[in-house]
């Protein structure tokens, strides 16, 4: 998710550079907040709200961004909506000029649509179709931020010159209220939610990212994805997986010297085994039927993304040392899973 090149940010006066340092700092340790006021194009940010009714017959995703191409006719803001039951996709363009976002915190406006950690509200009526309605949420547990790793990307964070950064801005919550879609209602009241964002250049040239919070256990929570990240001009398979259970964050990552043992992707399921000094998370998700997303590279978005929220996700999590006590397993149901572009690359990256 990372490229080398110069620093992105736009060329200031020299009186303003204590000013720019103090918002780069504070924007990378606010990850859920808008990071292209001061960019140059090529540049992406999107946002990725989930969310699922109670008899998990309602399976949504929203997601709200803006696209800056070096080409300005290219630039524009768009939200998606994902249904996840019948596979429909809308992508409802805007002038880039629709897209205002706070400096302060995260709240986000494209048109008559609004977005922030506390809810949607959506009307939009376009050759896409017509969506309306409020979805309100419960308090999010995003993945922690400290200085000395603000978020899930770790010290990474930091760089300013990474090809993609990632956010988890929600974990697992409660959500209230409905969408109307092309005419049909779909209430989510009482269901559960997930809320995670990406930005810069471009998407990474091969991926899987998976995400479930709904396993028979209530309060757990799993993400993770691996993917092909160009760095110092070399590349390498960065990777991150969060397990949220009773409270606790069980983070395994490239920055955390946790490392993969093993990764295997064939058309029917991906299986995954990463450890570090003291635990071993065993991943086997079962592949379903893909819509593909639009998704950002450095010239537009083209990329193609296949995503489903069919997918079944088995994990096992194990304490080491003075023999293996499982701490958790489970199946999530309800998963979103994305397998895309070079992946056979990664695996040999593995073997």
């Amino acid at each position: 998710m990372q490229h080398l090149a110069a620093p992105d940010l736009l060329p200031i006066p020299e009186e303003g550079a204590d000013r720019m340092i103090s918002n780069y700092i504070d924007l990378v340790l606010h990850p859920e907040r808008y990071h292209g006021h001061d960019r140059r194009p090529p540049f992406f940010e999107g946002w990725y709200f989930k969310m699922i009714s109670p008899d998990r017959s309602r399976r949504f995703a929203v997601i709200p961004g803006i696209f800056l191409s070096d080409d300005p006719g290219r630039h524009h803001a768009f939200i998606q909506v994902f249904d996840g039951v019948s596979g429909a996709v809308g992508y409802h363009r805007f002038p880039a000029e629709a897209f205002q976002a706070s400096r302060q915190g995260f709240d986000l406006r494209i048109g008559a649509n609004r977005f922030t950690l506390e809810g949607i509200t959506l009307d939009i009526d376009d050759d896409q179709g017509v969506v309306q309605g409020e979805v309100r949420f419960g308090a999010a547990i995003p993945w922690t931020v400290t200085p000395r790793e603000p978020g899930v990307m770790g010290w990474f964070g930091w760089m300013p010159f990474m090809e993609c950064y990632h956010g988890i801005l929600g974990f697992d919550h409660a959500v209230d209220g409905a969408l109307s879609v092309n005419g049909a209602t779909h209430d989510f009241s009482g269901g559960r939610g997930y809320i995670e964002k990406d930005w810069g250049k471009s998407f990474p040239g091969g991926w899987v990212w998976m995400q479930t919070n709904h396993f028979e256990q209530p309060d757990v929570s799993f993400t993770a994805s691996i993917a092909i990240v160009p760095f110092l001009g070399r590349w390498f398979p960065g990777f991150l997986a969060g397990v949220w259970h009773e409270g606790r964050l069980y983070k395994f990552a490239t920055y955390t010297g946790a490392r993969t043992e093993k990764l295997a992707i064939s058309d029917h399921r991906v299986e995954w085994a990463l450890r570090d000094r003291s635990l071993r998370l065993e991943v086997f998700a079962e592949r379903a039927e893909s819509s593909i997303l639009p998704g950002p590279n450095r010239a537009d978005m083209s990329t193609r993304v296949p995503e489903t929220l069919k997918a079944s996700i088995a994990i096992r999590l194990s304490a080491l040392g003075g023999g293996s006590r499982e701490v958790f397993s489970g199946r999530g149901e309800c998963a979103g899973l994305e397998v895309a572009g070079d992946v056979e690359k990664l695996m040999k990256a593995i073997r």
